[in-house]
């Protein structure tokens, strides 16, 4: 008989993170983001349209090319909103205080999401893989004073990048 491990409380919260990202409508990048404050969910996203706007499952993908500084390019979706940026606004639409709070997603949030998780107040930021655009994420972290835990060595990576 093997000995049953519980899960530790950010093994937890990542599994629920999995569940929620089930609900993603991008196949690119089917992503969720769970958002807690001791120890209590208190808001979930995941990548999806706009409420109202078609949805990548259902009319294809929004590419567009992005040029980093480095000259390297990349493409990325412009359909959906991302996971963190949709828990962060559920948060805010049924007035859940998100200071202090931990934010548990697939990822090294975008940039942008970067910028809206130290507005809203949240401190400590999981994710399960790094992300090849994480750079200019881990500068706005470090100088906002929030704690980003990468729980695996691999990169995230998208067909098409």
């Amino acid at each position: 008989m093997s000995e049953y491990k519980r899960p530790s409380w950010d093994e937890y919260f990542m599994e629920i993170m999995e569940s929620v990202s089930k609900r993603a409508t991008c196949d690119r990048g089917r992503s969720g983001c769970v958002i807690v404050r001791d120890k209590v969910i208190i808001s979930t996203g995941y990548v999806g349209a706009p409420k109202g706007s078609p949805h990548c499952d259902d009319v294809g993908h929004l590419m567009k090319k992005v040029v980093d500084e480095d000259g390297e390019t990349h493409q990325h979706c412009m359909r959906t909103a991302h996971a963190e940026a949709n828990a962060i606004a559920q948060a805010a639409k049924q007035g859940s205080r998100t200071e202090g709070a931990t934010l548990y997603c697939r990822m090294t949030p975008c940039r942008t999401c970067a910028m809206l998780i130290v507005n809203s107040g949240i401190l400590r930021v999981v994710v399960q893989k790094d992300y090849h655009a994480g750079k200019e994420t881990k500068e706005i972290f470090k100088n906002a004073g929030v704690e980003l835990v990468i729980l695996s060595d691999e990169m995230q990576m998208y067909k098409d990048q």
